[in-house]
């Protein structure tokens, strides 16, 4: 089933994940807007989705500025005439021990993961009761906010925080039908995981470059790494109509890592 008059923001989606979901969505028929704050990257992206055949749009904005998210909605509106599901797919992480967490590191990730989850959740939310329609809201958790991991303090945290505001948000929208849910991928051979496991070596000495990520992709139930289209996926399904009595959960797409 295609989605041909449906209409998709995607946050952070000028590469990585972020990118995947965007255009496993536009393969479905949605119309989507890719949002970045690299607008260079950006830009190369949104050409390649319509060199695909793709019915794409570009914004360039900082999520963790209100007024970025509210005319990201206000131009995705404009251009397409509606909004039917908002992606809070834009992140950012850190690693280090603890004792070293900072001042500049806790605002970094607190600024990007949380606060600007609450706002694009807001301004979607909003957008939606002003339609009078049904809507969906997805965010973009991980296994990191289901059990919290060494040497990544700080993501984890922000990370419990936004399956907490995935919650709340569910509880007090479902009302207006708005759909609030998230996804929690696990162990995936992206740049943050390279940042990782180069930092865990930094850390202890024994490790050689790859161990780290061998050693948690080796816990992985189905014995493989996670690519980009595992996640893409589920986010699909999310925003989809079959997914239309599923709200408030942080669903973990891991290849069975954690369990909850």
């Amino acid at each position: 089933m295609t989605e041909e008059n449906r209409v998709a923001v995607v946050t952070g989606s000028a590469g990585g994940l972020g990118r995947a979901i965007a255009q496993r969505l536009a393969q479905n028929g949605f119309k989507v807007m890719l949002h970045d704050i690299n607008k260079d990257l950006l830009s190369k992206t949104v050409k390649e989705f319509e060199q695909e055949g793709f019915n794409a749009a570009y914004f360039v904005g900082d999520v963790s500025k209100k007024a970025d998210q509210e005319k990201l909605v206000k131009t995705t509106v404009e251009k397409f005439g509606h909004l039917d599901v908002f992606i809070n797919n834009a992140g950012v992480e850190a690693v280090g021990p603890f004792l070293k967490i900072g001042e500049d590191e806790l605002q970094k990730l607190f600024n990007v993961n949380v606060f600007g989850t609450v706002y694009g959740t807001q301004a979607a939310a909003e957008q939606f009761i002003r339609q009078d329609t049904k809507g969906k809201i997805i965010n973009a958790c991980s296994i990191a906010g289901h059990e919290a991991y060494a040497m990544l303090g700080t993501y984890s945290a922000t990370k419990h925080a936004v399956r907490a505001f995935t919650q709340v948000a569910a509880k007090e929208l479902a009302a207006k039908h708005v759909t609030v849910n998230a996804y929690c991928p696990g162990v995936a051979k992206t740049k943050m995981w390279n940042r990782i496991d180069e930092e865990m070596v930094k850390a202890d000495p024994s490790l050689k470059p790859g161990e780290a990520f061998d050693k948690y992709a080796s816990e992985i139930a189905l014995g493989r790494y996670e690519k980009p289209r595992d996640v893409a996926n589920l986010v699909k399904f999310l925003a989809s109509e079959d997914s239309d009595y599923i709200t408030g959960q942080a669903i973990l797409v891991d290849g069975g890592l954690v369990y909850r």
